[in-house]
């Protein structure tokens, strides 16, 4: 009797999304020998080989094309019991989450807290990076869930979209207005901003030149704590969330200064592939909704 199991259906799946075993391995969690040996049973149990080894990859044979859509089908159908006849304790799955450092800084503890009372035998990976390298992770397969500078313009990712961050500009409590001017710190103090590259530093960048000019010095960071540190430390000037300057601005350490002038909020989504569905990743991005909402609503 030929017997394939869910496991077995997975696998394969994954090396056909992914084009290897080796990154089907890093999708899966898994061993590459693990992968291996679950296709190779998968093959033996068909009779059939599902694809021919190549230097640059697996492709697949005219057996394993027919094999794909039943496949995913199965995949359906155990996607669709999970969601139905299983409860959500128990649920014994991985989450691969990549957030943005905002979202990290801000209400990211308040989400996986919330993950573990809903799945308590869910695994959840966090991984904090720049959105452009989330964006990239996410279309790799390399994260289920990214919550990022957003949305993501791609047919194949569903997007949820949270509220936005409203951005100050803050300066060191001890650092006068200019001749009583708000507007000549830009002028004399570096800019400190988000890392280079990301969306914000590229909008700030060119909203300086058009209100300031082109000979304005900027200070790249890719941490907000070390962004805040350096503007109480009076090295710069920075607009970041209002939100994360709160503690400061009460302990009087910096202030805000009104230019006339700011960058507008910044907007995130909780982002996802749509295909294969996946009801708990559909889930998660609703319950990081519903935590952001909250924790905006209380601050």
């Amino acid at each position: 009797m030929r017997v394939m199991n869910l496991d077995q259906i997975r696998a394969f799946l994954a090396v056909c999304r992914t084009g290897g075993v080796q990154r089907a391995a890093q999708y899966l969690n898994l061993t590459q020998p693990a992968v291996t040996t679950r296709i190779k049973k998968l093959e033996d149990s068909l009779g059939v080989a599902l694809f021919e080894r190549q230097a640059s990859g697996m492709r697949m044979t005219k057996r394993g094309e027919l094999l794909l859509q039943y496949a995913e089908q199965f995949e359906r159908l155990a996607d669709r019991v999970e969601e139905v006849v299983v409860a959500p304790g128990g649920i014994d799955r991985r989450l691969r989450i990549g957030a943005s450092e905002t979202v990290a800084q801000c209400w990211l503890p308040d989400f996986v807290s919330a993950l573990h009372v809903k799945y308590p035998r869910t695994e959840v990976e966090i991984n904090v990076d720049i959105s452009v390298n989330l964006r990239a992770a996410l279309l790799t397969r390399k994260i289920d869930l990214a919550i990022l500078l957003g949305p993501i313009s791609e047919y194949s990712v569903d997007n949820v979209i949270l509220p936005g961050v409203e951005l100050a500009w803050f300066v060191a409590a001890n650092v006068p207005d200019p001749e009583g001017c708000a507007h000549k710190l830009l002028e004399e103090k570096p800019v400190i901003t988000y890392a280079r590259n990301t969306r914000p530093w590229r909008e700030l960048k060119a909203l300086l030149f058009n209100h300031v000019g082109a000979d304005i010095s900027l200070f790249p960071s890719s941490s907000l704590s070390a962004c805040f540190r350096l503007v109480e430390a009076g090295l710069g000037v920075a607009a970041l969330p209002r939100v994360l300057g709160s503690r400061l601005l009460a302990e009087g350490c910096i202030r805000e200064f009104d230019p006339g002038w700011k960058p507008g909020d910044l907007r995130f989504s909780v982002s996802y592939l749509g295909d294969p569905r996946d009801h708990l990743v559909e889930a998660a991005a609703e319950l990081a909704k519903l935590t952001a909402e909250t924790w905006h609503a209380d601050n």
